[in-house]
C-alpha cells in the first residue's frame, strides 16, 4: 500500500495495563499496546513514521507516550492531552519530546469555554509552539468548537472523517459544515477509524464516499491517513491490515495517496530530514 519512501501513520496509541487512569474514562483496556508492537506493524506495512495520540483514558498524564517518543525521536511524533491548567513549561517540555499537537477528545463531554483565561493561554502557547489542535467530536457538534479554535488562530486537525452520524453519513449537516471549513485554510482531516462511523461491512464504501467529498473540498494537501491502532473498543471490527486496505479502497490516485501518506503529514508533524 505505501509508496517507496516515507509514509506516515498519523493516528495510533500506546499504553499498558497498570497505568494511572482518569476517573472520567469511557473505556478501560484489558490488554497492552506496546511501542515494540506498534513499530513492528509500521515495519511490516512499509510505513516509515508514526504519530502517537494520547488515549483519553490516561487523561493529561502524558508520561508513557512521552517515553515512547523519546525512544524513537526520528520516527515518531505525538499529540498530547492537556487542559486549561497545564503550565507553559510542561507544554514546552512536551514539545521538546516530539509533541506537535494537543487533543480535545469531546466525545461524551461538553465543549470547554475556550475563551476562558486558562484555555486562551494554553491555545496561545500551542500556536507559538507550532502545534495544532486535534478535535475528536461528533460532526453535529463541530459548529460548537471549530469557530472558537479558528478565532484563536489555531490550526485544527479533525479526527476520523469528522465523526458523521452513522445513519446520515455524508448527508449529516455536521459533515457538510466540515466540508465548508476547508476555505479557512487551517483545517485538516484524518481519514481514519471508519468503524467509529459505520458498520464494518460499510467501511470501504462509506469511507470512499466521504473521502471523495473531502478530497473535493480540502484536496489531498490537507488530508491524512491514520490506522487508529489498536482500535480501542473496536478490535472485533478492525485490524492494522484492514486499516491499510481501507485506504486502498478510498483513494485510487497514486499522487493523492502519496500526498495523504507522505507530503501532508511530513509537513504538519515537522518530521525532519524527510523530503516528501
Amino acid at each position: 500500500m505505501p509508496p517507496f519512501g516515507p509514509a506516515v501513520d498519523t493516528h495510533a496509541h500506546v499504553f499498558r495495563q497498570g497505568l494511572p487512569l482518569t476517573a472520567a474514562r469511557r473505556y478501560t483496556p484489558d490488554y497492552d499496546a506496546s511501542l515494540a508492537d506498534y513499530l513492528a506493524l509500521l515495519d511490516s506495512h512499509g510505513l516509515s513514521h508514526g504519530v502517537l495520540v494520547q488515549p483519553s483514558f490516561l487523561g493529561t498524564d502524558n508520561r508513557y507516550m512521552e517515553q515512547a517518543l523519546q525512544a524513537e525521536p526520528q520516527r515518531l511524533r505525538g499529540v498530547a492531552v492537556v487542559d486549561e491548567q497545564t503550565r507553559e513549561d510542561e507544554l514546552r517540555r512536551l514539545a521538546g519530546a516530539g509533541v506537535m499537537g494537543m487533543r480535545l477528545n469531546l466525545i461524551g463531554l461538553p465543549v470547554p469555554d475556550l475563551s476562558s483565561p486558562g484555555w486562551r493561554r494554553v491555545l496561545q502557547t500551542a500556536n507559538t509552539l507550532g502545534w495544532h489542535v486535534e478535535a475528536h467530536i461528533q460532526a453535529a457538534r463541530l459548529p460548537e468548537l471549530l469557530p472558537a479554535l479558528l478565532a484563536e488562530g489555531c490550526q485544527v486537525v479533525v479526527d476520523h472523517f469528522g465523526r458523521p452520524d452513522p445513519a446520515l453519513g455524508t448527508a449529516d449537516p455536521g459533515f457538510r459544515y466540515l466540508l465548508r471549513q476547508a476555505d479557512s485554510g487551517r483545517v485538516w482531516v484524518k481519514l481514519s477509524a471508519p468503524y467509529r462511523n459505520w458498520n464494518a461491512d460499510d467501511c470501504a464504501s462509506q469511507g470512499r464516499a466521504a473521502a471523495a467529498q473531502l478530497l473535493d473540498a480540502y484536496t489531498a494537501d490537507r488530508l491524512m491517513w491514520g490506522s487508529d491502532w489498536p482500535h480501542t473498543e473496536h478490535r472485533h471490527a478492525a485490524s492494522y491490515p484492514a486499516a491499510v486496505q481501507w485506504l486502498d479502497a478510498w483513494i485510487d490516485d497514486p499522487v493523492q495517496r502519496h500526498a495523504i501518506l507522505a507530503d501532508t503529514p511530513l509537513r504538519l508533524f515537522q518530521f525532519q530530514g524527510e523530503t516528501p
